[in-house]
């Protein structure tokens, strides 16, 4: 029974699987490769979906639904004729839609896929996007975000195997950005940003506010049917800029005809609000890395709104060269999800690529500070798992409590970047119960997990009495079964080690240890120093990190026992 890869996209989703000759895209019943991301209802009551339901866009506006991708997660309906349904119930008839492509396709029953999602999905639009596709009748093998996707499929075609680049997805309606690392066969995200509600569709919408205010024309005036249709000249406008620097828009009210010609200049004029913020994902990215732009060997760019002349003109002159423009913007995606299947069976092909992800949003909890005057205030976001670490993480980090007999720590777990977590996302809270005593005394080691597909389990000890409490964030709950989180669990098990207690790091610090007493005098002071910087860097359990000081406290203590032997 074959997995598929699929890109559930705002404006358009595509399926895709493998073959021995590489990742394929698989058309729809119309033998178009893009669906449209649009549903609606018919004059029957029946659901239409894709091509259909896009041409009653402007027929029908009042009965047909676009955009939804944006409020996954979210309890926003649509009203479409005596239905109402949610964004993960529209999104499920998508993905239904192009489940039964594939199987028309392959000729086999479909029942497992690898979906894509923007990079900066938090929690709650991720397990969104799981339930429609349960609705759909697919079980989610993974989650993957949609730059890493695009960045699979375009480092299979790459001849040089030590590469640093980033990926650029501007589709319809969210913008991803990824700077990632292929070297000897692994992929690493080294960071993600974005923006969920910026895409293709607010340069058109730029288009149709310029023209109603240059024409002078009463926007509450039009109906919904016409507001569509102007919509429309407004995005084959915006493709005839991009194909020959000017387009027209034509639009007839009544027995009133207005006509107006855009130019190139005209629209890049319009779009530089959007272009500010096209530019801070792509910063904050690059901060995260701690890269600048001529780090980057190359550039990719992906997303069907990627194919206007002014971004691939930001884009040149803030990293110094020209995208990469060699495989389909729309296809990408798909095509990556689909390479991900193969990854996830082991396909021979494939064996020597390993692919690595990262946390898209800091994952910590609610603390409490004293004042000088003695006041305590509660509402501080104290990160434990920093955006873009690496996945499968595990990180600790110590609580104290804040007044005298306190008998009771209350874990609130938030996800997001402020300083205050009433700018964070809550994403759930439990209590543990400690001894009393006086403030400051009792300890608690809390522990953050994070695996791959986006599971959070969060773990208590109080130091004192050994006691731990343990609980699993789920959002919705129910969005997964007792036996499967306790399967992830366990596969987490292993990251859960402190990275002092590693043999491999013990051994290195028995070593120093070791040294230390045979040695004397400078030479004493100098392995103790060597020793103190290692536990600073194992305190920080900054993989990379130590990583890189174990090999080389490695070095130092080789050469010093080369010394000794000497």
């Amino acid at each position: 029974m074959p997995a598929i890869g699929i890109d559930l996209g705002t404006t358009n989703s595509l399926v895709a699987y493998w073959t021995e000759d590489g990742p394929r895209i698989i058309p729809n019943i119309h033998g178009s490769n893009l669906t449209p991301s649009v549903v609606g209802v018919d004059d029957n009551n029946e659901i239409v979906i894709g091509a259909v339901a896009k041409e009653r866009l402007i027929t029908h506006p009042h009965m047909t639904a676009s955009v939804f991708k944006r409020y996954m997660g979210t309890n926003k309906e649509y009203k479409l004729g005596k239905y109402s349904f949610t964004s993960v119930e529209l999104s499920s008839f998508i993905l239904r839609a192009l489940k039964e492509d594939a199987e028309v396709f392959l000729g086999e029953e479909v029942k497992e896929a690898v979906i894509s999602i923007p990079a900066y999905f938090n929690d709650t639009q991720r397990k969104a996007t799981k339930q429609a596709a349960e609705l759909a009748g697919l079980k989610v093998e993974r989650l993957i975000s949609e730059p890493t996707a695009a960045a699979i499929a375009y480092g299979l075609h790459q001849e040089e195997e030590e590469t640093q680049f980033i990926v650029f997805d501007l589709g319809g309606g969210t913008f991803d950005v990824s700077i990632l690392e292929l070297f000897e066969g692994v992929m690493e995200v080294r960071s993600i940003s974005g923006d969920n509600f910026l895409g293709g569709e607010d340069f058109t919408n730029l288009l149709v506010s310029y023209f109603i205010d240059s024409e002078k024309i009463e926007v509450e005036s039009l109906s919904s049917k016409e507001k569509s249709a102007l919509y429309k000249q407004a995005e084959i406008c915006k493709r005839a800029i991009g194909e020959s620097n000017s387009g027209t828009m034509s639009f007839t009210l009544g027995d009133k005809t207005y006509e107006k010609a855009i130019n190139k200049d005209e629209f890049d004029k319009l779009a530089t609000q959007l272009l500010f913020r096209f530019r801070n994902p792509i910063e904050r990215a690059l901060r995260d890395a701690e890269l600048s732009p001529s780090d980057m060997d190359a550039v990719i760019l992906i997303g069907g709104a990627t194919r206007m002349p002014i971004i691939k003109s930001v884009v040149s002159k803030m990293f110094g060269k020209l995208p990469y423009t060699n495989i389909n913007p729309d296809e990408a995606v798909a095509l990556g999800a689909a390479i991900q299947v193969a990854l996830m069976e082991r396909n021979e092909a494939l064996k020597e690529m390993v692919l690595t992800d990262v946390c898209p949003y800091t994952l910590g909890v609610e603390t409490s500070t004293r004042h000088n005057d003695g006041t305590i205030e509660s509402g501080y976001f104290l990160p434990i798992i920093d955006r873009n670490t690496t996945i499968p993480v595990s990180r600790v980090k110590s609580l104290v409590t804040i007044t005298d007999n306190q008998s009771i720590m209350r874990i609130s777990v938030y996800q997001g970047e402020g300083r205050k977590t009433n700018e964070n996302l809550w994403l759930g809270e439990f209590e543990i119960k400690l001894p009393k005593g006086p403030a400051g005394k009792e300890e608690v080691d809390l522990r953050y997990t994070y695996d791959i597909n986006g599971l959070l389990e969060v773990e208590a000890k109080v130091l004192s009495s050994g006691e731990v409490k343990s609980v699993v964030i789920e959002k919705n709950k129910g969005s997964m079964t007792k036996k499967e989180i306790e399967e992830r669990l366990k596969a987490l098990k292993d990251i859960k080690i402190h990275p002092r207690d590693k043999m491999e790091n013990k051994l290195l610090l028995a070593k120093g240890e070791r040294l230390y007493q045979e040695s004397l005098g400078d030479k004493r002071q100098y392995i103790a120093s060597l020793l103190q910087y290692f536990d600073g860097i194992l305190a920080s359990q900054d993989d990379k990190a130590i990583k890189k000081a174990s090999k080389e406290l490695e070095e130092k203590l080789n050469q010093l026992e080369g010394w000794f032997d000497y």
